[in-house]
């Protein structure tokens, strides 16, 4: 069963920290996103496989949006 990666809140892609093909465990970190000055670390909601990645480094997010699949 895939799950989301979601934006907790709006800014930029700061730094992309997976591609496509990596494995990640539980609250490992994924992408640093950067809204109102600070870095903030997203971190996986599960264990399990990059399937998608959605956004690219410099993208403008809103909050919710979908970042990554994890399968």
């Amino acid at each position: 069963m895939a799950e989301e990666i979601l934006a907790p809140m709006a800014g930029k892609v700061f730094k992309l920290l997976v591609e496509v093909g990596d494995e990640v465990e539980a609250d490992d970190e994924t992408i640093i996103i950067e809204a109102m000055k600070m870095e903030t670390p997203i971190l996986a909601p599960c264990e399990g496989k990059i399937k998608e990645i959605r956004v690219k480094e410099g993208d403008t997010i809103e909050e919710d949006d979908v970042l990554a699949i994890i399968e």
